[in-house]
């Protein structure tokens, strides 16, 4: 798909081929604290993207908002102004007893309801391949790995309705090899592989569905792990 923008209101060049992108512009904020200097290139709608430098590659940090529709427009306009790269850095509901809030899951694939994610609309026939780029998710992995940070791997469910979650549902998902809900990968991995794009998810686990009296962690306590998280995609990035 070509064409110009209407909701990133960036120039052509604002935009890196690589992109961390994520639900909340204070990840942004965040984020582009690892970068050598940050420029804001968008604030349009808040969807606050800033590009910057990280050792010897050009990075954005873009905000994609909630939900598969939000992110799908976003995804397809980084494309249209220069993405090549895009991993979703976001956070995750576990539903695996063992994992902790603050744990980072990379994503090997993403269910979503049939028709839902919005992608019923690009592919009304079928059901949509919702698997990540093999390669950076390996590179992705190997870069965790030599930083010393521990972390699971497997699919995730990536959700339309952020208050439909509950035990119930987290135990149904969970027996079908499920290990974390998010609400965006689906979409992304989709328009990957129909735009020619390299994509990826790495999570942070910010609450356990299946825990008694589940605690959301906010961006700012998870803080040192999505920091981690990024400097390791950044850095599957420069080998990819």
């Amino acid at each position: 798909m070509s064409g110009p923008p209407f909701h990133l209101k960036a120039k052509p060049g604002d935009i890196a081929e690589n992109v961390i992108a994520v639900g909340d512009p204070d990840r942004v904020r965040i984020l582009s604290e690892l970068l050598e200097r940050p420029r804001i290139v968008n604030e349009h709608r808040g969807l606050l993207t800033i590009t910057g430098r990280y050792k010897d590659i050009d990075v954005t940090i873009a905000t994609h908002g909630m939900g598969c529709p939000s992110a799908a427009i976003v995804f397809e306009e980084l494309g249209m102004l220069g993405a090549k790269k895009i991993t979703r850095l976001g956070t995750a509901g576990g539903m695996k007893e063992e994992l902790e809030i603050g744990d980072i899951v990379v994503a090997t694939g993403a269910a979503y309801t049939r028709g839902g994610c919005g992608l019923g609309q690009y592919l009304p026939e079928a059901c949509a391949p919702t698997s990540p780029d093999p390669e950076l998710t390996v590179e992705i992995m190997k870069a965790l790995n030599e930083q010393g940070v521990k972390y699971y791997k497997g699919p995730v469910y990536s959700s339309d309705a952020f208050y439909a979650e509950d035990p119930g549902f987290a135990r149904r998902w969970a027996e079908r090899g499920v290990i974390a809900v998010e609400m965006e990968a689906a979409a992304l991995f989709t328009l990957g592989w129909m735009r020619n794009w390299r994509t990826a998810a790495v999570l942070v686990i910010s609450d356990n569905l299946l825990a008694e009296k589940p605690h959301l962690a906010t961006s700012e306590e998870l803080r040192e792990k999505i920091n981690k998280a990024a400097i390791a995609i950044m850095e599957a990035y420069r080998k990819i």
